[in-house]
């Protein structure tokens, strides 16, 4: 996988050497880059042998470690995941360059079929953050431990809670109440009515 730009990025943002001794994480994103690369080859046997290979690969980490980094998901390079276990990526997420993911986040969607997230370059998410459905997330963001995030987050800001409210975004105050975040939450089932 010397020849792979992305790959590289990431290895660059693991800054040690040798990180499959010392990076656990780093186990899911070479897989991943392998399934990309399975997926450009021409039709034919090798194609068919090698797509084998990474499932089977896939499955391996993903029991071994706990993080889903599905072949389909457009991961742009430079991925960096501190720590491992509970990192799920849905098969439609975009996630753009330099991106930072933690323990136990979660870039899905709402519900079965729904749009899935798509995310700027260089995002930095906490641990147990969960960005759910067809929301965009801008460019240099900072996604705070433990939130939700049900709406668009614009370039440069940082959201925080559950449900995430925008607490710093170039100077400007947050563009969304908290009663206007729990009423999405309710409208997708996420809290009951009158849930806090």
């Amino acid at each position: 996988m010397n020849r792979d730009a992305d790959w590289a990025a990431d290895l660059r943002r693991y800054g040690v050497r040798r990180p499959f001794l010392k990076e656990q994480s780093v186990w899911a994103v070479a897989v991943h880059r392998f399934g990309r690369r399975v997926d450009a080859r021409p039709d034919g046997v090798a194609k068919r042998v090698l797509t084998g290979c990474y499932w089977l690969a896939f499955r391996l980490v993903e029991t071994a470690v706990g993080i889903s980094l599905p072949k389909a998901a457009s991961i742009g390079g430079g991925l960096r995941i501190w720590h491992f276990g509970g990192v799920f990526v849905h098969p439609e997420a975009v996630i753009g360059r330099n991106c930072t993911l933690r323990q136990g986040v979660t870039i899905g969607n709402r519900r079965e079929g729904g749009p899935a997230p798509v995310i700027g370059d260089d995002v930095e998410f906490g641990a147990y953050a969960q960005v759910l459905g067809g929301v965009r997330i801008g460019n240099g963001c900072r996604i705070g431990a433990l939130s939700v995030v049900l709406c668009d987050v614009p370039d440069g800001a940082t959201a925080v809670g559950a449900p995430a409210r925008i607490v710093a975004a170039a100077g400007r105050p947050a563009r969304q109440s908290r009663k206007e975040a729990i009423e999405i939450m309710q409208d997708t089932g996420l809290v009951a009515e009158g849930g806090r």
